[in-house]
């Protein structure tokens, strides 16, 4: 017998572990009858190999799967004739009699259970007395996981595509709060050209509702149902697995046995989604501290903290810690993907690391979209501050050059003129603004026909006439359509969460 496992938390796994003593109080039926495959085996398992094996610390978070799960395949039995009608009402309501327990905290979790599977299967059998046996005819641990898996992966999914909303919805409501915000766009993190933040804003918008679309088109592989597909090659029983699917509100069944219990490439397709995610959210996160650093936003205080020695100190620790927990969540795909690289079908225990990966990339999405929200919500710029260095950097300088096109000047004739005005006004530490017309007319004559009132920032965005560019127009557009794409993932991931049958009263 192992050691007693990990302590989840209650409200993430319902229960507590039970003491020896009290086992012993609860009779033979309280977990010391072995694992369940223990019929060829004389001798009990090694402590050690119990505890580096056993999956209970991480996999009892499936509970509510695996009830869901078992009270369709009893559904299935019944059709297939394996159960007879009283048989099968009983495991019904042992099941929901078990999801109370463990939805109230009164579970009691042994230390001999070695999964989730085990546990559930254990505490029906002392309600229901040997019936409980019956339970896993037709079934294995192999497609059982699987479905738990596939049951969990379309909640986490959804609560995805739900946090990416969430958001978005952030980054819509900064952005029209401070429509007029101007501030240097920034390549090769030198100022390039003036940009509103409003749009700012909306770049990293789209890149996360692209994200939504990631997670639905993840949703549609994990939509497919395992369950009788058996530990390999499916069973003996007539059972309809299609029926099952629907069942438990699957899009469809499996196609192949083997690769239902053997693939996990739904899990690698989240984890990759959630970590491109979490890549959008460190450039996210990565733009609030550079804007934080030179002083064009402010954090706000609900949001930020402080330094033990530094009172001045302001710090971007959400953004920071989102930055870097992005690392984390690629290290999981990574790690996850090296796992399954080097498998034979079909099942192999290897698969048991799939669960932690999981769990852990949706704790840590969930979490970052969450926090990052939180504060973009509460950022205040410095408008005089980002106008200001907006304006100092010669920003709108291409737009001095596109004058020159519109007067009959070749763009690459254009381009070296107004190159040659800006060495000219650095080299005189003024701005081009400020530069004589006899000056710029010795360096091009076209100077002499174009109005240097384009170099000004406001008209250098209002100018901008193409689909999703800066201009004002363009970027209210883009906001309304950021909005329409959160509701519209918030609306999907409603309708995908799985609805799970526990048999308790709703």
């Amino acid at each position: 017998m192992g050691p007693p496992s990990p302590d989840l938390g209650q409200s993430a796994a319902g229960g507590r572990l039970l003491s020896e003593s009290e086992r012993g109080a609860r009779g033979a039926s309280g977990g010391g009858a072995g694992p369940l495959w223990a019929g060829g085996f004389a001798g009990r398992p090694d402590p050690s190999m119990w505890a580096y094996t056993s999956s209970l610390g991480v996999d009892r978070l499936l509970w509510r799967e695996d009830v869901a799960g078992s009270r369709a395949h009893v559904r299935a039995l019944l059709r297939a004739a394996v159960l007879d009608q009283p048989e099968g009402q009983r495991l019904l309501d042992g099941l929901a009699a078990v999801a109370a327990e463990l939805a109230g905290g009164t579970f009691a979790w042994h230390d001999s259970d070695e999964d989730v599977h085990t546990a559930v299967e254990r505490r029906l059998t002392e309600l229901v007395g040997p019936l409980g046996g019956k339970l896993h005819t037709g079934r294995s641990r192999n497609d059982q996981v699987a479905t738990d898996l596939h049951l969990w992966l379309k909640g986490a999914v959804a609560d995805a595509a739900d946090a990416c909303a969430g958001l978005i919805k952030a980054l819509v409501a900064a952005g029209r709060t401070h429509p007029d915000v101007v501030l240097p766009g920034l390549t090769h993190l030198q100022p390039a050209q003036p940009v509103l933040w409003a749009f700012q804003l909306a770049a990293h918008g789209f890149a996360i509702a692209r994200d939504t679309t990631r997670f639905r088109d993840a949703g549609a592989r994990a939509d497919v149902c395992p369950l009788g597909a058996g530990a390999i090659a499916g069973s003996s029983f007539p059972l309809d697995v299609a029926e099952t699917a629907a069942d438990l509100g699957f899009a469809a069944a499996f196609d192949n046995a083997m690769d239902a219990t053997a693939s996990r490439d739904t899990v690698a397709e989240f984890a990759a989604a959630t970590a491109i995610a979490m890549v959008h959210a460190s450039r996210l996160a990565e733009d609030i501290a550079l804007w934080a650093g030179r002083g064009w936003v402010r954090l706000p205080d609900a949001w930020a903290t402080g330094s033990s020695m530094l009172p001045q100190k302001r710090n971007p620790d959400v953004a920071e810690l989102a930055r870097g927990r992005a690392g984390t969540v690629i290290g999981r795909l990574t790690g996850l993907l090296a796992t399954l690289k080097g498998l034979p079908l079909a099942y192999a225990r290897d698969l048991q690391e799939d669960k932690a990966a999981a769990f852990e990339v949706a704790a840590t999405l969930g979490g970052s979209l969450g926090a990052l929200a939180g504060l973009v919500s509460g950022l205040e710029p410095d408008t005089a501050r980002m106008r200001a260095a907006a304006a100092e950097a010669e920003t709108t300088a291409v737009d001095l050059a596109e004058a020159l096109v519109r007067a009959g000047v070749p763009f690459r004739e254009a381009h070296a003129a107004v190159a040659a005005a800006v060495r000219l006004a650095t080299k005189r530490s003024t701005h081009l603004s400020d530069l004589p017309d006899a000056d710029l007319h010795d360096l091009h004559p076209g100077f002499g026909k174009v109005d240097r009132a384009v170099l000004d920032l406001d008209g250098s965005i209002n100018a901008k006439a193409t689909p999703g560019s800066t201009n004002p127009a363009q970027v209210a557009t883009q906001l309304a359509t950021l909005e329409t794409a959160a509701t519209a993932a918030r609306a999907w991931a409603e309708r995908f969460r799985p609805a799970l049958d526990l048999g308790l009263e709703t």
